[in-house]
């Protein structure tokens, strides 16, 4: 076998990174998939970023709409939860008119995959048990999954995949492939919730990543819905001009490149971050969260290793937040003066939580920020000592807000576009590092959903996203705790 060739990058962040993958390289060799468990340096790839766009999940798909239709060989659609919804309406749409150019230009079928994890109570419950998962036939596409009738897609060759594993191994990644050209990243699953969502688009050899972990985990190595004739020949669409548009309720489109313009945010250093699911929860309720050690995954790792490195500050919005080990992260980060800043959804999936994690984000809210307290006040404490205080840093800033729609929350199908809680997952550190995914940082994601981020290394992209979800969230969050405050 010839010898595997990487990116010269290296950094604080990955070379830890890739040393903590090294040691666990043993353990994540049970896992599915385990591909990167004996190259972890595998992962590490560039990327060129093409846009980015925030608002709800419907939205967000019409955004998409013209990018979708685009596809000529090959579309690839991973997601977690699928219900019958608006957005459903535009893939719908997207379908139909891909077969319609299948048709026209008389060549070979468009390839579609859609694949899925969670439909319902009842589905989950009598899901296949096994990582093969299932496949739905033409004949139920319309009753149980609301797409339209095989009839009117004649020009696709249409597979529709799921996978479940009892008791809570839900596949909760989200993303896109267009004839292996272009990848879509996007928070939102195809459902009805008027969330805040948010969905980057990239190109460049970060999608062979994308590719291997379909091919691996949800084609099981089956590459034969993968060959095109003619697959990488042609463009994908782009936008008319560089620049951002403001659709309203929060709902941004920023195009970083368009048809005349190349990306300036091109070849960056970009690692690809698997979570394989895991079934045994490893629930340890009376366990204090330094004691709680979570799966060495690449996205747990590389979170974990991005904290401990951080140097001035850790920026983070994510829709629940109950992982004990991100909770003792963010604590050590503060005593070490690092600046933390969280947006979060005060009551979303309340009952899940309750369920997974037995707490909930207010709790757990709470709670760091009573420990934050009690850390400043011992700070206080040492602080006739001259030698203490100048061996021990100040506390970082933690500055804590909760998610809140515009004129406030209104009840389902009276939302009118307003995004009702926060669904995306974004952290950033040191105005370098971007991560955006899947992954929530509650205790599912990190012990047992199966997950897939995506780090960015640009400060020039980190600005660009700043920018657009400030922007987005700007009168949409209210103010929970902040220690610079004198009231704080």
């Amino acid at each position: 076998m010839p010898a595997s060739t990487h990116p010269p990058f290296q950094s604080h962040i990955t070379r830890p990174f890739v040393s903590t993958l090294d040691a666990a390289s043993h353990a994540n060799r049970q896992d599915d998939p385990n591909y990167y468990a004996e190259d972890p340096r595998s992962l590490i790839s560039t990327s060129t970023i093409h846009s980015l766009i925030t608002g709800t999940g419907d939205a967000v798909y019409r955004s998409l709409a013209p990018l979708l239709e685009s596809t000529n060989h090959e579309l690839i659609l991973v997601t977690c939860f699928w219900a019958r919804s608006s957005s459903l309406e535009t893939l719908n749409s997207i379908l139909r008119k891909l077969s319609d150019k299948a048709i026209r230009r008389g060549s070979e079928k468009i390839q579609v995959q859609l694949c899925f994890s969670s439909l319902s109570l009842f589905q989950k419950l009598f899901h296949k048990q096994s990582v093969t998962g299932q496949t739905y036939p033409p004949s139920v596409w319309v009753k149980k999954l609301g797409l339209p009738d095989p009839s009117e897609l004649g020009g696709l060759e249409l597979q529709v995949k799921s996978i479940f594993l009892l008791p809570f191994c839900v596949m909760h990644p989200k993303f896109m492939v267009i004839d292996r050209q272009t990848v879509i990243l996007p928070s939102c699953n195809i459902s009805w919730e008027e969330w805040f969502e948010g969905c980057i688009t990239l190109a460049g050899p970060i999608v062979d990543k994308f590719l291997r972990f379909y091919k691996t985990f949800w084609a099981r190595g089956k590459t034969h819905g993968l060959q095109g004739a003619s697959i990488g020949e042609g463009m994908t669409w782009q936008a008319d001009n560089v620049g951002k548009s403001d659709l309203g309720h929060g709902s941004i489109v920023n195009y970083f490149s368009s048809a005349a313009k190349q990306s300036e945010i091109s070849d960056i250093p970009t690692v690809f971050l698997p979570s394989p699911h895991r079934r045994n929860p490893r629930f340890q309720p009376f366990a204090s969260t330094e004691r709680v050690v979570a799966p060495p995954t690449p996205l747990n790792a590389f979170v974990l290793t991005l904290f401990a490195k951080a140097d001035k500050t850790i920026r983070i919005q994510t829709p629940i937040l109950t992982a004990p080990p991100v909770l003792s992260s963010l604590l050590k980060a503060l005593e070490r003066g690092i600046d933390v800043t969280i947006l979060t959804s005060e009551r979303l999936m309340v009952l899940e939580q309750l369920v997974t994690a037995g707490t909930t984000t207010s709790r757990c809210i709470r709670k760091l920020i009573k420990r934050y307290k009690k850390l400043t006040l011992r700070n206080s404490r040492v602080s006739s000592d001259e030698e203490a205080v100048i061996s021990a840093p100040q506390p970082g800033r933690l500055r804590v807000s909760y998610f809140e729609p515009i004129n406030g929350p209104r009840p389902r199908g009276e939302e009118e576009g307003e995004p009702q809680q926060s669904h995306l997952k974004m952290t950033i550190v040191d105005d370098e590092v971007l991560v955006l995914g899947s992954g929530n940082l509650d205790r599912a994601s990190w012990f047992t959903s199966q997950e897939l981020g995506v780090a960015f290394f640009d400060r020039q992209l980190v600005k660009g996203v700043e920018n657009v979800v400030d922007e987005a969230t700007n009168g949409r969050s209210k103010l929970v705790y902040d220690s610079g405050d004198a009231e704080g």
